[in-house]
């Protein structure tokens, strides 16, 4: 095995300091140069002489911030996956056998630091038979660097009084509609764009970070942490700006972020990669992108990758799931502690010099959070870089691995230096740690006014405020040392010309032959495409799902489609039927491309790092993403082009279905190429689809299908040129009917007493018939309709792909430059008018901290206003919560079931804190479930006993529990968030008042009253969890069950938390609660303790005792080791039973606990409680129906909450109405005083139909409340008894309604002049367009709502489902021509809404024909034209120009709109009445199934989509 790497090294002359560049160990910088980095250019050449600009520095005598080599403990290679490490050895000795012959060893070079291990002879490497020596391999591959002439580099960091400057207050008010819209308020938002607020987030900033040096960073949230991790990582976009002076090395910030961007990284908080994407491949992606020209020993590049992805999975413990899917939320993939450690293996496979890591252990237990760091310290050591992280609760393990720590007080640096010297820093000053308090817990502590403890003595003199703390450091030799240590740095490192130009050479020697040597990337673009392509299959590949899915709605629409159009005829009547199928072939693909534009948002944050990371240019992303595209669009196209194009049974010739396929392919690229240009254009998802949705709008009434190009109006006829869709058309179109000659459909005259006349005297009604001819020609007919001619053909296919071109680049030069993703603001938002002293402050003091927002804290002290008179008088009686025996199996699929807990027992004393702990999958949070009756499936065997007795059927209305996730209703405020739990959970005889009183005392118990008015959305962490308590106590509960009360909070955070929950149970509250990664003061805090081990068994159950001495007694005596006195007992008993990736134990802790003495003592106490409660009456059920209070009184409250939502998001009650003055507008001018000839009534019915599709952008906009609501339900008011779903049902589509006939009536006001329909009408199309209809579109949307699991399913299921409604509604294709389907255009609400709307607005209207439109018959010689066909037009309709001309007899098809409505679309004006009630039948049938849709999907047990 390697040695422990700390002692490498051992020094001749200079036993006290440490050089800085030398320090980790040179073994482990092999280790990078070799098999992780091989080209590293970061690392001087250890020991090579003379003053080249790669020699190493002499290190100042004496330097205070050298490292110590105690300083921070260094970690074993082999740590995570000691076998994979022994593999790998394996591997690498095969390879140093092989490649022995080619090494020849230099002795020493004067002046050379020897390692005390290092003989440098040949016999450093091992024999075929010996053992294998990693460490001598690994300085043999050194060497082989040293040789090669490969130039190493690495990057430190230098920062002199650094200010960062934010914009905008960290508080204000909430929007709602009234603010939006007030005109006042729309001055005053433009004049703080013109002239925005700024204010300091950083100030004063000094320190130095050289390479192999790690940095902790801390602070309370919003103290500027990640801000100063995202400057010193040279990120500086999202800024107002930044001052001061930054050097790396020799370089300037500027320079670095245009040449060198790879070699500093920011690595999030967050885990974002491709969730379809292998953690392998993800990993050498990052790899390939970043892997240099020059490599030792020629190496080929794919053998490059491998080696380096080899290491990393090694190293990292990843090689078990090398072939899993990382995953994502709703994708099962890795769990979240190999996720974290990805993350790292792809920073380092990046090969960053500098790394800055934000809150990185977020989410991971103890033992998984010291693994993180363990594998930064590896990484810092063996790659010699440079790395700063922020960390919340660290423990102090943990801790030992830094070499220096810098303390951030309200965004004011008050610490900077060794982190082995910051405690004792503190402590003389005059504060003092608690008991057992971590050193980085303590540093945070002494930032935080309520959480510190000043030393005896030193109440008068110690700082207070941050300035006063910075004062108190500038004066210390700390803050002396950090300045010489600065300037040594910068002595050495900055301002020399010879190290930049070194840096440069190193820089190009890296760059791929044909690559910009001056730009950050190192691959070419060619080469960058490739591996993006090969990456985008992969993902592609990853969800497969998706694509079948997708593969599949193509064909299912082309069946119907293909059936409902099945071997049109060769007549005329054919023509508006052939017309439409080209159309929807053409919009189909077109418009299936707008539900991309979420997947483009989901992956923006990760294309944007992985571009910081200098590994891509985003735009070839860009262009990956469409060449992938193509083969698959050209597979889907061919299906549904050739499925429908038979079906239907247009053109048969090869040469006509080729163009047809060449054109919708072409199209469906090019619209693809547009969506994704619209979606690369905005900074978020909502506004691209809105403008997508209006984009489609246009394209549609355009295309010259629903309103022919002459009929068009000339102002907006223009926009028929810009539109990609009218040109595909009028190509579709021609190529069609280019070769079609159709027989007449109709000739006339014809019928009784026309017997014997032939042809010369008969006529075609059809557009571009010729006198005297049977049949039609298809070009005359598209020339005189659609003014389209054959010769446009080719003209047309240049200016498509013209388009695409354009489109294409579009989208390639905004995904280049537009990267950003709207930006979440974390200002505290109060309600309008509110008098909060916590908004007046944040105004006047522009100055603090955007992050601060959350913690700008009014004077009343927070942490210890809990009232404890308050609190007892507030607790309800308790009883003694047991339970016995637990048992808990669920089924895992195909028949097979996996145990979760295994026989455990216990008891909640009242007054007792009750901690839950346990590894990572240890069952803690199955077990709280099972205690509170949560579970939703499997099943539980054993008792759960209230003072001995079974449980009241109303159980859960007895208990409080708090989830981990604080699951509010996000635009309530606290008070009102209370107020609406207590109303509804405390019984309905209680008065009004007094529930208000109690929710006030609450507040002030949770110490929320500055809070009181505050948006619970907007609140910081801490806050938010202190409401979820809050909400859970007002209900009055006799026992509180709190899932991870602490994770995710910083340490001051979590101490609040849990010292309220102390002095909860100090006033006689039962309370249990699961904790994860407790520091050993938080730990003190529980009374009892019941541990898990993996598979759900009981470890131990007990009292934890003072300083935990009864626990840690207990597992000392059963064979685990000692614990030490400065030693956190939590992590030490999670290391005892063997908690965690690397740990192990030989004690079966589950059958020691069997045997023990305390787990007889426990069935005992257990028998005592039994037997005690028994002899008093059973706890009384509080309830006496299944809720507190009656159904309308639950929906009068939901309403109250569902309406205060709706008018506190402006953007969607603005989006909703702004979308229906919009498309009124547009709809209206197109269609603009439609006239009343033949084409012009075909216009009115055009207009009414393109309004029937607004309902779909209408519709997916309100499924999103309404699932977001549900989820609130389901997650957390569902299990509370709060109220019945079907109040929330009825109140959710209550509010709708108003609100989306305010909408309609806006629309019909916007379109019903300027179409030009008779106001005459007016009053009946506005009962069914400004009424009728938004209750159709608001129950249908929420009906699909209702069965969908989320807003993305909805959408899509909506717009399958509507198509039906579209197709079926007998306009795209007539009544008389869908055969087959009538039956689906009886079942189609659209198609009784339509005939309403139509019949009623102009049936009984007269018609007047245009010139194109009449008819031109010739008589027989000797008649004129009235006596030839007055029999004609007695009996079939229509009227003559020129009744008394002997030829050219004008006739025109019919003279009533009736007549042509009824022939041509089976529409009745006689039928209004009937169709509106029959359309009412519709409304009440969706209002039902949304009842029984949400019950069937969501509320009935084993149900198919509701999570568990």
């Amino acid at each position: 095995m390697a040695a422990d790497p700390a002692q490498l090294e051992s020094f001749d002359e200079q036993q006290d300091t440490v050089p800085e560049l030398p320090t980790a160990s040179h073994i482990a910088a092999a280790y990078g140069h070799a098999a992780i980095h091989n080209l590293e250019e970061e690392h001087r050449t250890h020991g090579r002489s003379g003053s080249s600009p790669s020699s190493p520095v002499t290190p100042t005598i004496g330097n205070p911030l050298s490292r110590q080599m105690s300083g921070s403990s260094h970690v074993d290679i082999g740590f995570f996956d000691p076998e994979g490490v022994d593999q790998l050895r394996r591997t690498l000795s095969r390879q140093s056998t092989q490649s022995r012959h080619a090494l020849h060893l230099e002795p020493s070079r004067p002046g050379e630091r020897q390692s005390t291990h290092s003989e440098s002879t040949e016999e450093t490497l091992a024999g075929p038979n010996e053992p294998f020596d990693f460490e001598k391999t690994l300085r043999d591959v050194i060497k082989k660097l040293d040789e090669s002439d490969i130039k190493r580099r690495e990057l430190g960091v230098v920062f002199q009084d650094l200010r960062v400057v934010g914009l905008g207050a960290s508080a204000s008010f909430q929007e709602t509609l009234g603010s939006a819209l007030n005109p006042f308020n729309i001055v005053h938002n433009i004049q703080g764009l013109l002239h925005p607020a700024t204010r300091d987030i950083l100030s004063g900033f000094d320190g130095v970070v050289r390479p192999g040096e790690m940095l902790l960073v801390l602070g309370r949230p919003g103290s500027g942490c990640s801000t100063l991790l995202k400057v010193l990582a040279n990120q500086r976009q999202e800024y107002h700006r930044v001052e001061g002076d930054v050097w790396y090395d020799s370089l300037t910030p500027d320079k670095v972020e245009q040449h060198y961007r790879g070699d500093a990284q920011y690595c999030p908080e967050d885990d974002v990669h491709f969730p379809t994407l292998t953690v392998d491949q993800t990993l050498r992606f990052a790899a390939t992108t970043r892997t240099p020209r020059s490599r030792i020993d020629k190496v080929p590049r794919d053998v490059h990758v491998d080696n380096i992805v080899d290491v990393l999975e090694t190293v990292f413990g990843l090689r078990h799931v090398k072939d899993t899917l990382v995953g994502d939320a709703s994708i099962r993939g890795v769990s979240g502690g190999e996720k974290k450690r990805v993350s790292i293996s792809e920073a380092l496979a990046s090969r960053s010099l500098l790394n800055s890591w934000d809150n990185s252990t977020r989410g991971l237990d103890a033992s998984t959070a010291l693994e993180f760091v363990q594998a930064l310290r590896i990484s810092t050591d063996i790659a010699r870089q440079s790395t700063i992280v922020a960390i919340y609760q660290a423990g102090e393990q943990l801790y030992e691995h830094f070499d220096k720590v810098c303390v951030i007080y309200e965004g004011k640096e008050v610490y900077f230096g060794p982190a082995d010297q910051a405690r004792q820093y503190f402590i003389d000053m005059g504060y003092e740690p608690a008991n057992r308090q971590t050193t980085a817990d303590f540093l945070v502590a002494v930032t935080d006014p309520n959480g510190r403890i000043v030393r005896q003595g030193y109440e008068n003199r110690v700082p207070r405020t941050a300035t006063e703390f910075v004062e108190h450091y500038r004066q210390s030799d700390i803050y002396r040392a950090n300045r010489e240590d600065m300037t040594a740095y910068h002595d050495q490192f900055v301002g020399k010309p010879e190290r930049v130009h070194h840096y440069k050479q190193s820089v190009k020697a890296e760059h791929a032959k044909h690559s910009n040597k001056k730009s950050p990337y190192i691959v070419s673009i060619p080469m960058q495409a490739r591996a993006l392509m090969r990456r985008r299959v992969q993902i592609i590949r990853g969800g497969i799902a998706a694509q079948v899915i997708q593969l599949a709605s193509f064909v299912v629409q082309a069946i119907i489609m293909g059936t409902v159009f099945l071997r049109v005829s060769n007549t005329t009547q054919s023509f508006f039927s052939r017309g439409g199928v080209l159309f929807f072939a053409l919009l189909f693909a077109a418009l299936s491309t707008m539900a991309e534009i979420p997947a483009l948002f989901a992956q923006r944050p990760i294309v944007h790092r992985q571009s910081r990371a200098a590994m891509y240019h985003p735009f070839v992303e860009g262009l990956a993403l469409t060449l992938v595209d193509v083969p698959i669009t050209f597979v889907t196209q061919v299906v549904f082009g050739i499925l429908i194009y038979f079906l239907v049974g247009l053109q048969q010739t090869p040469g006509q279905f080729f163009i047809f396929l060449l054109f919708t392919f072409t199209n469906t690229i090019t619209m693809k190429a547009w969506f994704r240009a619209l979606a690369a254009a905005f900074q978020s998802a909502a506004p691209a689809t809105a403008v997508a949705g209006l984009s489609t709008l246009i394209l549609v009434l355009y295309t010259g299908y629903t309103i022919p190009q002459p009929y068009m109006i000339g102002a907006l006829r223009w926009i028929t040129w810009i539109n990609p869709l009218r040109y595909g058309f009028e190509s579709l179109m021609v190529n069609e009917f280019h070769t079609v000659d159709a027989e007449c459909a109709t000739l006339v005259p014809q019928g009784p007493g026309y017997e014997g006349i032939t042809i010369a005297n008969q006529a075609c009604t059809t557009v571009g018939s010729v006198p005297g001819v049977s049949t039609v020609n298809g070009n005359t007919y598209i020339q005189l309709s659609f003014t389209y001619s054959y010769s446009h053909l080719w003209r047309n296919f240049g200016v498509l792909c013209a388009f695409g071109v354009g489109f294409i680049s579009i989208l390639l030069i905004l995904t280049e430059f537009n990267q950003t993703l709207a930006g979440e603001s974390s200002i505290m938002l109060f309600k309008r008018g509110a008098k909060t002293d916590v908004v007046k402050a944040a105004e006047k003091e522009a100055s603090s901290d955007e992050e601060k927002g959350n913690s700008v804290t009014p004077n009343s002290n927070s942490h210890n206003s809990t009232d404890l008179k308050a609190m007892k008088e507030a607790t309800p009686e308790v009883g003694t919560f047991s339970f016995h025996h637990l048992d808990y199996i669920v089924p895992v699929g195909k028949g097979a079931t996996r145990q979760l807990l295994q026989d455990v027992s216990g008891y909640v004393p009242p007054g007792k804190l009750t901690a839950l702990m346990g590894e990572s999958g240890a069952g803690k949070t199955t077990l709280l479930n099972v205690l509170a009756e949560r579970t939703t499936m499997g099943v539980v065997t054993g008792d759960r006993l209230m003072n001995g007795h079974p449980l009241p059927s109303d159980f859960q209305a007895h208990t409080g529990y708090c989830q981990q996730m604080d699951t509010h209703q996000p635009s309530s405020t606290v008070r009102e968030a209370l107020l609406f739990s207590a109303c509804l959970r405390q019984p309905s005889e209680v008065p009004l008042e007094e529930k208000k009183a109690y929710v006030e005392k609450v507040l002030q118990m949770c110490g929320l009253e500055a809070y009181g008015d505050a948006v619970v959305g907007s609140l910081g962490v801490e806050h938010r969890k202190r409401t979820t308590i809050a909400v859970e106590l007002v209900a009055k509960p006799s026992l509180i069950f709190l899932d991870e009360p602490t994770s995710g909070l910083d340490s001051q955070s979590a101490w609040a938390i849990t010292s309220f929950l102390r002095d909860l149970a100090d006033s006689g509250q039962a309370i249990v609660c699961t904790i994860h990664q407790p520091s050993a003061e938080l730990f003190q805090v529980f009374d009892r303790l019941l541990l898990l081990k993996k598979g759900g068994q009981t470890v131990y159950f007990g009292d934890i005792g003072p300083r935990s001495t009864i626990m840690i007694d207990y597992f000392q005596r059963n064979g685990a080791r000692k614990c030490g006195d400065a030693e956190n007992p939590a992590e030490y008993i999670l290391e005892a039973i063997g908690a965690g990736a690397t740990a192990t134990t030989a004690v079966d802790w589950a059958a020691a606990w069997k045997k023990s003495p305390e787990a007889s003592r426990l069935q005992e106490d257990l028998e005592r409680i039994h037997s005690e409660g028994r002899s008093k009456p059973p706890v009384q059920a509080r309830l006496k129906g299944e809720y507190p209070t009656s159904w309308f009184y639950q929906m009068g409250l939901l309403f109250q909450r569902d309406a205060s939502a709706h008018w506190r998001d402006p953007t969607y009650l603005i989006a909703k109405i702004a979308l229906n003055c919009a498309s009124a507008l547009l709809i209206g001018f197109t269609f603009f005083k439609a006239k009343t000839t033949i084409q012009g009534t075909q216009n009115h019915l055009f207009a009414i139909f393109m309004s029937m599709i607004i309902s779909v952008p209408l519709s997916n906009q309100l499924q999103v409340p309404f699932i977001e609501m549900r989820n609130i339900f389901e997650v957390r008011e569902r299990h509370s008894r709060m109220y019945s779903w079907t109040a929330l049902i009825t109140s959710q589509i209550l509010i709708e309604i108003p609100w989306n006939i305010l909408g309609s009536s806006l629309y019909f006001l916007c379109w019903f002049w300027t179409v030009g329909f008779p106001s005459s009408r007016g009053g009946f199309t506005y009962f069914m367009l400004g009424f009728w209809f938004p209750l159709y579109y608001t129950t249908i949307g929420q009906a699909v709502a209702a069965m969908s699991p989320n807003a993305e399913i909805a959408a899509l299921l909506f717009s399958f489902l509507f198509s039906f409604v579209l197709t079926f509604n007998g306009v795209l294709q007539p009544f008389s021509q869908l055969g087959w389907w009538r039956w689906m255009y009886h079942l189609s609400p659209y198609t009784y809404l339509i005939e309403a709307l139509l019949g009623q607005a102009i049936g009984k209207m007269p018609i007047q024909c245009s010139d194109v439109e009449l008819v031109t018959i010739q008589p027989p010689s000797g008649q004129t034209c009235a006596q030839y066909l007055d029999p004609f037009v007695s009996a079939s309709g229509g009227y003559l120009t020129n009744p008394n001309a002997t030829s050219g007899c004008q006739y025109c098809t019919f003279s009533t709109t009736d007549g042509f409505l009824e022939t041509s679309f089976n529409i009745f004006y006689s039928h209004h009445w009937r169709n509106l009630g029959i359309f009412a039948a519709f409304i009440c049938f969706n209002v039902f199934c949304i009842y029984m849709f949400t019950y069937i999907f969501r509320i009935k047990k084993g149900n198919l989509f509701r999570r568990s």
